[in-house]
């Protein structure tokens, strides 16, 4: 079903609200968001209910979070134009495919998530034994369903959760697609695509059922791909015709395994607010040539004189993701040879980033001085996403029998 979804061209993806984001955020997200813009119809989303799911005892600190970390967005290069951006709390029909989806999900499913017991054992202070923390995957998974969002970028440790919301959207479609009528109305479906054309998918989907054949199967999705004189729920119905199932109400997503660098932090960690290591992407330049200056070294490296070993140096993590090969062919030679000092070799990376923070720190000020061009922004992409979600929804209950007509 991965034609289904890439049929659709979109992309889903979202944060939770914790205020003004950081270098981490920049490189392991937001970069590829603004490509990703580009090439897809984009949904980006500030996830307000799940940081309630760990954070429901003090709900105040969320509001301030979401201006907060939506400014970062847009001065990072998050278009509106381009994507939709919005909060997830102001499309309600998010929690009603949650709700909807809840009555056929197993609850071993819920339970058998990878991060569900690493983040009990992380966050052991707080009181997580509650049906919204358990049940958070499965919003996670009407979050992309209501949009039917066919790539949804995340990184190999986030692959579990798409992985549940495919499972659930086949099970769905198993229990609900099959719509009274359903091969009478594919048969009618495929004429609307002309002789020449229907006859070429008759062919495909024989070779494919009959014998298997992988090369039919691709070459009847791309067929299908191209039709324009299908409606969406046509297609739809030719795609599960195709694969011998019903209707496909809900696509498969697949995963996009995002290729971004681990981001280090100012003491070789992963950059985190938890580690209290991070570099603010609003933080004054003077704050941020004065962090990397202080950035731990080579501890072997005591004095001037002493060769240092670059693979013990945070700072070198800090030059494979900023400086060219040249530069560290530079750092290489003058630390392994003390022919440089650590401030010589920090200088480059000061230099860097502060080049990188400049143009997003004018913007941030922009929109700092435009509040209500940032809600402006975020309201109307909610209402689009909005209208989005309801064609999604009706659907759903259509094939639920809830549409009491």
């Amino acid at each position: 079903m991965f034609s289904v979804a890439a049929q659709h061209a979109r992309v889903l993806s979202g944060m939770r609200p914790t205020g003004r984001l950081h270098l981490g955020h920049y490189h392991g997200v937001l970069k590829n968001w603004i490509e990703l813009q580009h090439e897809y119809e984009c949904f980006f989303f500030v996830a307000d209910w799940h940081a309630l799911t760990t954070h429901y005892d003090d709900p105040t600190i969320i509001a301030d979070n979401v201006w907060d970390m939506v400014i970062d967005w847009l001065a990072a290069g998050v278009n509106p134009g381009e994507a939709r951006c919005f909060i997830q709390s102001r499309v309600p029909e998010h929690a009603e495919l949650h709700l909807l989806l809840s009555m056929i999900t197993p609850l071993s499913w819920l339970e058998r998530v990878p991060t569900f017991k690493d983040q009990q054992e992380k966050l052991k202070e707080r009181d997580l034994s509650t049906y919204g923390f358990l049940g958070y995957p499965l919003l996670q998974s009407a979050d992309i369903l209501i949009y039917r969002a066919g790539l949804v970028p995340v990184g190999e440790d986030q692959v579990a959760h798409v992985e549940l919301t495919r499972e659930i959207a086949r099970r769905f479609n198993h229990i609900y697609g099959r719509e009274p009528g359903f091969e009478d109305k594919a048969r009618a479906a495929m004429k609307k695509m002309g002789k020449k054309a229907a006859k070429l998918y008759a062919r495909y989907r024989t070779a494919w059922q009959e014998q298997g054949n992988q090369e039919s199967l691709k070459a009847a999705r791309a067929l299908l791909k191209e039709q324009k004189n299908l409606t969406l729920a046509d297609r739809d119905r030719l795609f599960g015709y195709l694969e011998g199932g019903g209707k496909v109400i809900l696509p498969e997503p697949r995963p996009l395994l995002t290729r971004a660098p681990k981001m280090p932090g100012l003491d070789g960690q992963k950059m985190s607010k938890s580690y209290h290591n991070t570099i603010p992407l609003r933080a004054d330049p003077a704050e941020v040539e004065k962090a990397l200056r202080t950035m731990p070294t080579d501890t072997r490296r005591v004095r001037r004189t002493d060769p240092g070993d670059p693979a013990r140096c945070p700072v070198w993590q800090f030059h494979e993701i900023y400086s060219d090969e040249k530069t560290r062919e530079w750092v290489i030679e003058g630390c392994t040879s003390a022919g440089i000092g650590c401030l010589e070799c920090k200088q480059p990376i000061i230099d860097a980033v502060l080049a990188e923070l400049q143009p997003i720190q004018e913007r941030a000020r922009e929109y700092q001085e435009q509040p209500d061009l940032v809600r402006n922004i975020l309201a109307e992409g909610s209402e689009a996403a909005r209208e989005v979600a309801r064609d999604t929804l009706d659907e759903v209950r259509h094939a639920m029998a809830l549409d009491y007509r």
